[in-house]
This record gives structure tokens, sequence and C-alpha cells, in this order.
């Protein structure tokens, strides 16, 4: 097996993981607005609907238009989630925003101890990387801000895109961004979702296995 001379790395449970739960992270920021929400009512909920929601992926849009639609796509999510655990009634005006723009800072997130040695060993090595995540246009200044950008050639996101994975789209954009065709290039991923799509796009994937992440905001 010859070496890869490029690696396209998930993010979420790959390169950066939750400080808190999901459920811990709501209900402190629900507190704020006047309710009270069991942490664990929100966790008990969450994995599920994240899973049957629609594909973050919104083809056809830019600029304005794409921000909104993101945003839009997570305050669904969180009205669904307190919804199912007992919450009546539209959520308190700004609620779903201050959510978003939560997530959207660096405090609540970490990167993983083993990964910045990684991506330096792998850039002074030569190789070029892409980070390929199932998420927003958060990630791009979230990467920035826990310091990863410098060590990145290219960030792709499927809400930009127009396509999640499993679709091999995503992975597809960031092979033209690094100039490398498939069989040069390697997966690094944590979930079925990204073996699925690096088979459809003719690139060898790895599994990785962290801890149980706390969910995805």
């Amino acid at each position: 097996m010859s070496a890869p001379s490029g690696l396209l790395l998930d993010a979420m449970g790959t390169l950066i993981g939750l400080r808190q739960s999901v459920g811990e992270s709501y209900a402190a920021v629900a507190e704020t607005f006047g309710l009270t929400i069991a942490p664990e009512a929100i966790n008990g909920v969450f994995a599920g609907l994240f899973r049957q929601a629609p594909e973050l992926a919104f083809p056809g849009l830019s600029g304005e238009a794409l921000l909104e639609a993101e945003e839009r796509w997570w305050t669904t999510l969180v009205a669904q989630v307190f919804a199912a655990c007992g919450h009546e009634g539209p959520l308190p005006e700004g609620f779903g925003t201050t959510l978003f723009q939560h997530f959207a800072k660096a405090d609540p997130w970490l990167v993983y101890p083993d990964v910045r040695e990684n991506l330096q060993r792998w850039q002074q090595r030569g190789l070029k990387l892409a980070v390929v995540s199932n998420f927003d246009q958060r990630l791009l200044p979230l990467l920035e801000a826990l310091e990863l950008s410098p060590l990145l050639d290219a960030v792709v996101v499927s809400s930009v895109v127009g396509a999640a994975k499993p679709s091999p789209l995503p992975l597809q954009a960031a092979l033209r961004q690094l100039e490398l065709p498939a069989e040069q290039v390697w997966h690094i991923g944590d979930s079925p979702e990204d073996q699925a799509s690096a088979a459809a796009a003719g690139i060898r994937c790895l599994l990785i296995k962290r801890a149980k992440p706390n969910g995805t905001p």
C-alpha cells in the first residue's frame, strides 16, 4: 500500500469534540431564557432527532440566503428537541439564534490531544490536508479560533457543497481543492457515513474510535 499524498479529515468526533454534552450546553443557555429542561432529557432525544433531520446541505444557496438556511436548520432542530422534552409552545425569541452563536465560538469545543501533533507531522511530510465535515460555515472560523487552520489546506462543509456524507460529493470537492486524484488520498473519519462516502468516491477510509462523543450542537 503506497503512502497517501493527502488526507481528508472529518471534524466532529475525529479532530474536535464538545467539552460537555449537548444537553448540558442547551440546558445552561435555556436557563438564561427562563426555561428549565433537564440535560438528561435533552441528551435522550437529541441524537435520534439529529439523525432524522434532513441533510445539512443547501444546493444552490450562497451568501445571506445560505447563512439564513443554516441557522434555520439548527433552530428547527432545537425546537424539535425541546418539544420532545415536553416544552409546549414556541421557544423564547432569540433562543435558537443564541444557541447557534454559542457553538460558533471556541469555548464549547476541544481539540483531541493527538490532533495537533499529527497534523503538524503530516504537514511537515508534505501531505495536503483538508477537513470535510457535515456541518455549516461556522466551522471555518471555529477551526481558526482553535488554531487548526494554519495546518490545513482546505475546509469543505456540507452546507456549502450542497450535499452531505455519505454522498461522495463533499470528498470530491476536497479532492478538487487539493488537486489530487482519489487514489492518492485517504479519508479519516469516525462514522459509517465517512466510510460510505469514501467508498463512493473511490478513496481509502480509516475509521478512528474516540471515546463516545457528547454529540453535535
